[in-house]
């Protein structure tokens, strides 16, 4: 690994490793909630025509049963990567009767904790010990924390470009360093986070139903809204996925194994308020475990370090066990000016800032720079778009647009680099984006939305409903090809069938499937 960025992209361009950025590596999670025609939450069961949500490959649902999730393979294009996310979209449409996909990340009209109803995963072992894990989510934040939405962004590089890069074809090291380089990226990308926050924070407005009976310092817009006239996410705040247990752990990112022992002692350690929860109710397990964390899944974090867990397996054994695969961004807001919720600049804003993350050096963070990292973050989603805000980087206080402006300078050489590469001038054009949204922040999707508040909408409400019934049309009219319909069909199909044959195989009790889990999981 090179300790600075000049050093990286001199070793990377003399060696003719930039060829591998054509093979970028890009995966989209996309959460949308079911709504009535009215806008209020949809209370149907999963559309059977979508299939098993517990086996299906591309859609299956979050917390909630109205929570869809719309799953991506891994794409090296990205325009390949955003039609099958729109294909996804138009096939669901086809099967939702009347009701829409809500387009913000923050709900709207909710009825009540109990008007959200949990997911639904069938009979067998799994399914129960998933909807367990959702019933202590509801008892531990509340249900209505787990209606919000958002988009996951999947990241890699080939395993071609790391083995040159690392100038090995030893698996132990390509592993070990492959995952040390993860783990930079993933410091560099928590010491970041607040410009991610402003650039594409699309949440400065929340529904007056989802702060009913929580204390707020929000400002009343108009009647039936509440806002922070500088804010960007209020997703990533205080109101919205956080919580003040998490906030305590003090999760290291300084390598795997300090990162893997840290989660699991999350994982291994009871918390007292979890402990006054029933384990049972009329017959019916109310969460997993009394710990800080049921799961490793729990751990709400902006990125993460993952690999993908064989059946049964925990995410951390499979961390230990064969290293770090992938970067997942958990930071990004649905834009409810895209249909998708994401488009192609953005996708490849990522890639850059990615990229630039990962090579920028690799140093530890310390822990006054993470509470550094939280609370820079958190001046921007509260005031992002405030001409006056300030950051702090140990003794300096920066000006936000003086300390963003400078990262993006960062970038420059390295998105023409991609560009050089991949052809064109997508990624600078990108960068130059971003460069605007900072020098204007009217550009940027919050005061989009505020804007179109303001203009005529009135409420948070009918603004969002509005690009619902935009988006609803733009899915209906979508020309999908006869093939991909027919793969969504036969996927649909093949999904039930799994799900039913895991239910035939199931041979222990659910108490004693639980306790297998959790045994391998602590033998670590």
């Amino acid at each position: 690994m090179f300790s600075t960025l000049d050093q990286a992209l001199s070793a990377i361009t003399a060696g003719g490793l930039d060829i591998h950025f054509r093979q970028l590596r890009r995966g989209i999670e996309k959460e949308s909630l079911r709504v009535n025609p009215d806008g209020t939450l949809a209370q149907t069961p999963h559309p059977q025509a979508l299939g098993s949500a517990l086996t299906h490959h591309s859609i299956t649902t979050d917390y909630s049963e109205a929570l869809l999730e719309f799953v991506t393979p891994i794409h090296t294009d990205i325009d390949g990567l955003l039609r099958e996310l729109t294909d996804i979209h138009h096939y669901t449409y086809q099967n939702l009767g009347d009701e829409k996909l809500w387009v913000n990340s923050m709900p709207c009209v909710v009825l009540g904790e109990q008007a959200i109803p949990i997911a639904r995963y069938g009979s067998s072992n799994i399914a129960r010990m998933k909807e367990a894990y959702r019933r202590g989510l509801g008892h531990r934040y509340g249900r209505l924390m787990q209606t919000i939405a958002g988009i996951h962004y999947n990241f890699s590089l080939s395993d071609a470009f790391w083995e040159e890069y690392l100038s090995t074809d030893d698996p132990d090291r390509l592993v070990r360093e492959r995952s040390a380089g993860y783990f930079a990226l993933t410091r560099n990308f928590l010491r970041h986070s607040w410009l991610v926050c402003y650039l594409f924070g699309a949440s400065p407005a929340v529904c007056k139903t989802f702060l009913k009976g929580r204390e707020h310092d929000l400002a009343e817009f108009k009647e039936h809204s509440f806002y922070a006239p500088h804010a960007t996410s209020l997703r990533l705040s205080g109101l919205g996925y956080s919580d003040d247990v998490q906030a305590t752990l003090e999760i290291c990112y300084n390598s795997l194994d300090e990162y893997v022992a840290t989660l699991r002692r999350a994982i291994q350690t009871p918390w007292p308020p979890y402990e006054e929860i029933p384990p049972i109710r009329d017959g019916v397990h109310q969460q997993l475990n009394p710990n800080i964390l049921q799961i490793e899944n729990e751990f709400y974090a902006v990125v993460r370090p993952k690999q993908v867990a064989h059946s049964g397996e925990s995410p951390s054994s499979a961390l230990r066990d064969r290293g770090v695969q992938y970067v997942e961004v958990r930071s990004l807001d649905l834009d409810p000016f895209v249909p998708i919720g994401i488009c192609s600049e953005t996708v490849r804003f990522f890639d850059l800032f990615l990229l630039y993350c990962l090579f920028s050096g690799d140093d530890p963070l310390t822990e006054r720079e993470r509470q550094e990292a939280t609370e820079n973050r958190h001046r921007v989603v509260m005031g992002g778009r405030d001409p006056g805000l300030i950051l702090q980087f140990g003794e300096r206080e920066v000006t936000f647009s003086g300390a963003a402006l400078a990262l993006l300078e960062d970038m420059a050489d390295l998105a023409s680099i991609l560009d050089g590469t991949c052809g064109g001038e997508h990624y600078r054009e990108a960068l130059a984006a971003q460069r605007e949204r900072i020098g204007d922040p009217s550009l940027t999707p919050s005061a989009r939305i505020m804007d179109s508040m303001e203009q005529g909408f009135e409420s948070f409400f009918t603004f969002a409903m509005h690009q619902a019934e935009e988006h609803e049309r733009y899915f209906k009219d979508w020309e999908i090809h006869a093939n991909t319909l027919s793969h969504y069909r036969r996927e649909a199909a093949a999904s039930l069938e799994r799900q039913e044959a895991i239910e035939a195989a199931d041979s222990a009790s659910f108490d004693e499937f639980l306790a297998e889990y959790f045994q391998r999981q602590n033998g670590y």
